[in-house]
């Protein structure tokens, strides 16, 4: 059976890639995740909360620019008393805006954290959606160091987004405030030119749009080059790492291998290409220093001179002046609040680019998982066996032809209750490509694959996953360990030559790194026999072990009594001890279509 997705299929699979996924989609993308959230109520009362700090402290800023009329008038008519009435009315409202500045912080991390919680758990539900991380190995460079994605990314993408906002809202609430304030105090500004006095109704306010707009528009011009260095600095600081971790996970097989000359070049090699990265941040970043530090430091005088000419025409106080200069601060501040944060924003739209692709990723593998050919994968079908029908396997994935790929002799296979099968494979047959197949992690190619609930079914890899925990949670995985006694326990370690390990079921370490292969291999047959699954699907799990083992393991699987294991690999031994064997199939290029089908049996 061929099926072919559609070319709406074929975009989805294109914007996978991030090639169609543009700014809106991100941000749609991101909002669904939030409205999905489990904190997505908490975040919104704490979202009201914020609102309302800021716009109280908006009020008391107001309040705090008012005074600036009054005090510094008081200074200029050298009034002692009206001096220190002022400072009693200042230590009131700074004290207010101390406490509201205070509690604004608290909500400001609180929001933060909330956002990282929602954002976090998110993309991990998304990520361990059964099958998804798997089959995503499969679409290239959207695959690449997930890690980063769920970890720095997202912790980056929780905070900046956090921050921004709030800070967005903040600017916006000063800018609607004091650009009335200083409209109204611009209102009857007068120029004297040339003897007559010239209005220009809210002089100063289109002189603060007039003062921002062109450093925002500089900023832009200068600085439209972060965006794409920063997401390309995270893509290249993720496989540093990995390359760091790879490292350290194999430091004994490169030490006897003496390759840590060449563990050095491939490492250095990623170093250079963070550090080209950072180069180009740092230029980046000192050209836009020139536009943002430059207009900051001429904030300092450019009110006084904007409103120098109505002062000294003699139609404004110094206090007036002072409260002309404090709103146009605060407008100007609130104007400014893009340019100031160019740098962030643009890291933050990096950090929203990478999440927002790698979400939309996973979750597009329940709509299009391929493009080309497809395999016909059914569970739970009503004949409650694995049947194999036609079945043909792309080596390559999404590839659109055969002509690298291979298929079973056999055109036809079904595996009831209790069978025993063993497929083998011709010299360059990836055998391991059919095990993904049937796991429903490879689904390049062509054919039928039925299989049964996957409750009733257990996959073991030949490099298989031991989880971080006691060996008694390793043994269950993934059930509870409480599902299971002890008698279970000491039962299946000892049937599978582990009885040493039977004082130590309660122990929490690297059991990865305490075990041999051997081990490692005996604890994942003792996990199936408690269990006890109907189906069992087994790739090459004796290659390469000692004998002894071979034959314990190939015993206690051959005596799982009613359940149907189907071994994918090479094995005399396991061969030898199949019962009932039904077959013993193999695995062929495309390029034998001819041949005759046969079934050896055994």
């Amino acid at each position: 059976m061929v099926s072919k997705v559609t070319d709406a299929q074929r975009k989805d699979m294109a914007s996978m890639s991030g090639f169609d996924l543009d700014f809106p989609a991100q941000l749609r993308i991101m909002g669904n995740a939030f409205w999905t959230s489990p904190v997505r109520n908490r975040l919104i009362l704490l979202a009201f909360a914020l609102l309302s700090i800021i716009l109280l402290t908006a009020y008391g800023q107001i309040r705090l620019n008012e005074w600036n009329a009054p005090f510094y008038n008081a200074l200029e008519r050298r009034d002692l008393s009206a001096f220190i009435h002022q400072l009693e009315v200042f230590a009131v409202i700074a004290g207010c805006l101390l406490l509201l500045n205070v509690v604004q912080t608290w909500l400001n991390q609180m929001t933060a954290l909330k956002m990282r919680e929602g954002l976090a758990k998110d993309m991990v539900d998304q990520w361990l959606k059964p099958g998804r991380a798997a089959r995503l190995a499969g679409f290239g460079a959207i695959a690449i160091n997930p890690d980063q994605r769920l970890h720095d990314d997202v912790r980056n993408l929780a905070e900046s987004s956090t921050a921004l906002s709030i800070g967005l809202v903040n600017a916006t609430i000063l800018l609607v405030s004091f650009i009335g304030v200083l409209w109204t105090l611009s209102a009857g500004f007068a120029i004297n030119i040339n003897g007559n006095l010239v209005a220009i109704p809210g002089y100063m306010v289109w002189a603060a749009i007039l003062y921002a707009g062109s450093a925002s528009l500089l900023s832009n011009l200068v600085g439209h080059r972060l965006v794409g260095l920063n997401a390309e600095r995270y893509s290249k600081e993720a496989e540093l790492r990995f390359s760091l971790m790879r490292a350290s996970e194999n430091l004994t097989a490169i030490a006897l291998a003496r390759g840590e000359k060449n563990e050095r070049r491939r490492i250095g090699i990623d170093i250079d290409a963070v550090l080209g990265v950072i180069r180009g941040l740092a230029m980046a970043l000192t050209h836009l220093t020139w536009v943002s530090s430059g207009y900051g430091w001429l904030a300092i005088v450019a009110p006084i001179l904007i409103a120098a000419p109505v002062y000294f025409s003699g139609n404004l106080t110094f206090g007036g002046l002072m409260m002309a200069v404090g709103a146009f601060n605060q407008v100007n501040t609130a104007l400014r609040w893009y340019i100031d944060n160019f740098g962030p924003i643009a890291s933050w739209k990096a950090t929203l680019q990478r999440v927002s692709i790698f979400r939309n990723a996973l979750i597009q593998m329940d709509k299009v998982e391929q493009h080309g050919l497809t395999i016909d994968l059914a569970r739970g079908t009503p004949n409650e066996g694995i049947r194999l029908q036609s079945v043909e396997i792309c080596r390559d994935a999404g590839g659109d032809s055969l002509e690298r790929g291979f298929r079973m002799r056999e055109p036809d296979v079904e595996i009831g209750s209790g069978q025993r099968l063993m497929i083998n494979g011709e010299q360059g047959v990836n055998r391991r490509l059919l095990f993904a197949a049937m796991a429903g992690l490879w689904p390049w190619g062509q054919g039928r694959i039925e299989m049964p609930e996957q409750s009733d079914t257990l996959f073991i890899a030949q490099h298989g996953y031991l989880p971080a925990g006691s060996l008694r949670e390793i043994l269950a995985y993934p059930r509870a360990p409480q599902r299971f006694t002890d008698e279970d326990y000491v039962a299946a370690l000892t049937a599978c030559g582990l009885s040493g390990l039977v004082p130590r079921l309660d122990e929490s370490i690297r059991w990865d790194k305490r075990l041999d292969s051997d081990e490692q291999a005996s604890v994942r047959v003792a996990n199936a026999l408690l269990l006890k699954p109907s189906f069992l699907v087994v790739d090459d799990l004796l290659e390469g072990l000692e004998k002894s083992t071979q034959d314990t393991l190939a015993r206690v699987l051959n005596e799982m009594a009613g359940t149907a294991i189907i071994y994918i690999g090479r094995s005399e031994i396991f061969l030898a001890v199949l019962s009932p064997a039904i077959a013993h199939l193999d695995l062929i290029a495309p390029s034998e279509a001819g041949a005759d089908p046969s079934v050896q049996s055994d």
